[in-house]
């Protein structure tokens, strides 16, 4: 068979890097693989459709997704998963002790309808009772203007500053953000001194893992090469696979970390044996929650299916079979 040319567009993360560096190679595909930034990378996709294929942030996603938008189409591998209770930044000084202290103050996040801030959003009402109403969000440079929902109180930041030097001045209460402060430490704190406990909490409580991205083919590609989505899905799910081996070997540690093999033995004992889920049914109840927050924030047209989001020839079955047939 033929292989067909594609440029992929995707973060340098430990569970890509076997597909940057060839020694995983899609069936099929003859790969130009472009490790950059995510925010680069949704830009020039969503704006310009520069690539095949491409990490895509899952929120702008679905919402193009309910609003008829289908000129890509996703396939069950989560690039990037992040608890965002950690991303939620104050000045050192502040009187904010608690999420509850945040109604009625300004908070400021990067586009408001990055994933990041749907998921702060998304505990803020339903673990706290704030509501998105009952903040002011500053809203900084977003990769896809969108009309923020009718009711909010919603202020667009000044091209000539940053939310963070607002923040250092006491121009807005609080920062909800995907990037750690330069300041953290000094003049600024995060709302949870224990993220990582809260974190764990939630996940305990709920099952929830947040995913950030998602990976998405052009709709006329896939539609044209249906196999690809297969082929795709099989390289992801290796390339962490071999990730994860590396990452506990014991002979020389690959990560530079002391107690990098404790930290995976313990991370197992708490998300089971596969940590970094690709899978619909294995991740059901994040994605269950994300287009739930997405249609309570008034984001999408409609509560979305999670079924309508990805590509039908990927189900329980190969998720179950990769898993199974894993080879070190």
């Amino acid at each position: 068979m033929k292989k067909l040319k594609l440029t992929v567009a995707c973060g340098r993360y430990d569970r890509t890097q076997p597909l940057i560096d060839g020694r995983v190679e899609p069936e099929g595909v003859d790969l130009t693989f472009i490790p950059l930034r995510p925010g680069e990378t949704f830009w020039r996709m969503l704006n310009h459709g520069e690539f095949d294929a491409s990490e895509m942030s899952l929120s702008s996603y679905t919402i193009l997704r309910s609003e008829g938008d289908t000129r890509f189409i996703a396939i069950p591998v989560f690039p990037s998963r992040v608890f965002r209770h950690s991303a939620v930044y104050l000045r050192t000084e502040s009187k904010i002790e608690k999420p509850q202290d945040l109604k009625g103050k300004r908070v400021g996040v990067a586009d408001y309808q990055m994933t990041a801030a749907v998921w702060v959003r998304g505990f803020l009402m339903r673990d706290y009772g704030v509501g998105p109403e009952d903040i002011t969000w500053v809203i900084g440079r977003p990769i896809r203007t969108i009309r923020p929902p009718e009711g909010l109180k919603c202020e667009f930041m000044s091209p000539q500053t940053t939310l963070e030097t607002m923040l250092e001045r006491g121009e807005i209460d609080a920062l909800a953000s995907v990037m750690i402060p330069k300041t953290l430490g000094t003049t600024t704190r995060r709302l949870f001194a224990d993220p990582r406990r809260v974190e764990l909490e939630y996940y305990k409580k709920t099952g929830i893992f947040p995913i950030m991205h998602t990976f998405v083919l052009k709709t006329r590609l896939y539609e044209e090469n249906p196999w690809l989505a297969v082929s795709f899905y099989r390289a992801f799910c290796r390339a962490r696979d071999i990730a994860y081996y590396w990452m506990h070997d014991t002979d020389a540690l690959t990560v530079g970390l002391p107690w990098v093999i404790d930290e995976v033995e313990e991370m197992r004992k708490i998300f089971g044996p596969q940590i970094w889920d690709y899978s619909i049914e294995g991740s059901r109840p994040t994605l269950e929650a994300l287009v739930s927050h997405l249609d309570e924030q008034r984001l999408t047209r409609r509560r979305m299916r999670i079924e309508e989001l990805f590509v039908p020839n990927i189900g329980p079955g190969l998720a179950e079979y990769l898993r199974a047939t894993a080879e070190e």
